[in-house]
């Protein structure tokens, strides 16, 4: 195999699929990209057994093959090259030439034969969305992140489906950990593709990979096809492995009731919240919520460090309300809506809270409770 690139053509796929090759898995031939020649560029190829990836590039071949090499040596090697055309040749033995008429490496690959296949998924029915509202909706529901020991599927997992509903066609994404959860929806448009999707559950470290190709404008298509999530991007495709199991019903928790909301200055009670979390510990990570007579007061106590206070007012013509939160929460939900204001809907110190913004309702947040 013989071929040259250009370093403005790859950098940034190298630098994004390091995320699949730096994860480790039970063969260490994962940790390299497999290249084999096209007609008319190369391929890259990247996988971790659970996700995959596979994107086609523009090169002058000059010989055919394939090759694999370590992705990240390899992207080390083209993002720090002096000049723009990288020359890569396969010289003897999985060795691998990359350089140029100054700058010269020889880099020892692995056998193309054990790199892991992709799933071959053929007649694949897509639906369209925009990319850039699928990463917010991605970014939205991964951020409730599980624990590298979870083993619950809904935990470690994305919910999504699509769906008709009272005349939408509604995409959405589900996350929780528990102890919260993110709900997060596209509403299609007519001009979009679009075919019901049943309930599946996406691996959150899959769907993180897809937010990182899903950078600029435009329509790309997803779909189901045997057991695998597909992503389709211009000349790039991702195909994740689903997770199999049930995700929890959450229908009822994430009911709105209008007569219990707040409304509140977002970027004010993100300060407090992060200034309240200051004396927050694994053991002590709890804030009380005060809610009274058009106050809202928020106390931190830590006995290994100290106490803190701080209020603000908001509209608030009720009962009396104490409730503790873990104030991660909330700031993790308020750091992606999209609007200086915000809805917190909270009815007792018992059932869960709602967030959302105040004018767009496809993302809201459930918090609960913790005990006082």
């Amino acid at each position: 195999m013989k071929f040259t690139i250009r370093k403005s053509d790859i950098t940034d796929i190298l630098s994004k699929v390091q995320g699949i090759t730096g994860r480790k898995s039970n063969l260490a031939i994962t940790a390299n990209i497999l290249i084999k020649t096209g007609d008319n560029g190369i391929s890259f190829i990247a996988t971790d057994l659970e996700t995959g990836f596979e994107g086609n590039y523009p090169a002058h071949v000059e010989s055919p093959g394939v090759i694999t090499i370590n992705a990240r040596k390899f992207f080390e090697i083209v993002q720090n090259f002096p000049s723009d055309d990288i020359r890569v040749e396969e010289v003897e033995r999985q060795w691998i030439r990359i350089g140029s008429e100054k700058v010269e490496y020889h880099i020892v690959g692995m056998s193309p034969d054990d790199f892991p296949d992709l799933p071959m998924l053929e007649e694949v029915e897509y639906i369209e969305i925009d990319a850039i509202r699928l990463r917010k909706m991605i970014e939205k529901t991964i951020m409730i992140a599980a624990s590298p020991d979870e083993k619950r599927t809904h935990i470690t997992g994305v919910f999504f489906q699509a769906r008709d509903e009272e005349g939408e066609r509604v995409i959405r994404m589900v996350s929780t950990d528990g102890r919260r959860l993110s709900k997060a929806e596209f509403i299609s448009g007519e001009d979009l593709d679009f075919r019901p999707i049943d309930g599946v559950i996406i691996p959150k470290k899959g769907l993180s990979e897809v937010s990182k190709l899903l950078d600029s404008d435009g329509i790309i298509a997803i779909g189901v096809k045997d057991n695998y999530f597909v992503v389709k991007k211009d000349h790039e495709t991702i195909i994740i492995g689903l997770l199999e199991g049930e995700f929890p019903p959450y229908g009822e928790i994430v009911v709105r009731d209008e007569a219990n909301a707040i409304r509140i200055e977002k970027r004010n009670f993100y300060m407090t919240l992060k200034r309240m979390s200051i004396l927050s510990t694994e053991n002590y990570n709890g804030v009380i919520f005060n809610f009274d007579k058009n106050r809202l007061m928020l106390t931190a106590t830590n006995p290994d460090l100290g106490e803190s206070k701080e209020d603000f007012n908001i509209e608030f013509d009720r009962e009396p309300i104490e409730v503790a939160f873990n104030p991660k929460y909330f700031m993790d939900t308020l750091s992606v809506i999209e609007e200086d204001s915000v809805l917190i809907n909270i009815r007792d110190n018992e059932k869960p809270c709602i967030i959302e913004g105040t004018v767009d309702k496809h993302f809201l947040s459930v918090i609960m409770p913790m005990k006082l």
